[in-house]
């Protein structure tokens, strides 16, 4: 059954799947599983490329036996203070870092920021964050650092004094803005090639072509993120298309 357990079939197929080449998405669909259960199983086994069929199911295994059965949960237990459904933020939550570890984030800066994107204040401490992720202080300190690197997170002082690690909507156009220019770096270093091997040989012109096709996507995506960037600053609504700012438009006239 699709909410079953991966049965060790299933894996010997993944570990096909993943020597095709094919798509988690597919691969999914093949087992009749929803996709992020195909993602969260090669994420935490190895990755793509490090993904073995039998060692993942013997370390699934290993975790079960390791496992204290679950309390039977009444209907009031079962939902949070905030009155979610506990069981279904906990699943949804573990699905979203999953993605995010897909998309190139270590373990534990996938679940710090997780747990920060489904805050509703949008703000934890190191302590809370440890105590929600049953993690050690040190584990949020090197996730911290390595996420405020990448201008993911922010840290502000609350009245106590306290280091609070935020994620807002700013974020995401800063990240994005941080991204190019780090392509930046790139492009100096490879024409700093071309001068050094000679403008005409060949991988002269390999390394300036390098450095042409990012400094055409830096711009691009500075350019795309100045025009997005009130879409982070307005109200999300369902009765509006999500156009960018100046491109609605173009948008009228296409349809």
């Amino acid at each position: 059954m699709p909410g079953g357990r991966l049965t060790q079939q299933e894996r010997q197929q993944i570990a096909l799947g993943l020597a095709d080449s094919l798509p988690y998405a597919e691969i999914a669909r093949r087992l009749d599983r929803p996709t992020s259960t195909i993602t969260r199983e090669v994420m935490r086994n190895g990755g793509p490329t490090g993904y073995r069929a039998d060692l993942a199911h013997h370390a699934t295994e290993r975790r079960a036996h390791r496992r204290k059965p679950a309390p039977s949960l009444g209907p009031e237990a079962a939902r949070r203070p905030d009155g979610r459904d506990a069981q279904a933020v906990n699943d949804y939550e573990e699905a979203f870092a999953t993605v995010l570890m897909a998309s190139g984030l270590n373990k534990m800066g996938a679940r710090v920021l997780t747990k920060l994107f489904l805050t509703d204040s949008g703000s934890l401490t190191a302590a809370e964050l440890a105590q929600r992720l049953q993690v050690s202080p040190a584990s949020i300190s090197k996730a911290i650092t390595f996420l405020e690197s990448q201008s993911l997170v922010r840290r502000e002082r609350d009245e106590r004094r306290r280091d609070r690690y935020v994620v807002d909507d700013e974020l995401f156009f800063q990240a994005t803005i941080a991204s190019a220019r780090a392509n930046d770096h790139l492009v100096a270093a490879a024409r700093q090639g071309v001068a050094l091997l000679g403008a005409h040989t060949p991988a002269a012109a390999r390394l300036e072509n390098i450095a042409r096709f990012l400094d055409f996507m830096s711009e691009s995506i500075t350019r795309a993120a100045e025009q997005a960037r009130e879409l982070l600053r307005s109200r999300p609504s369902t009765a509006t298309s999500h156009v960018p700012p100046g491109h609605s438009d173009q948008a009228a006239t296409r349809s």
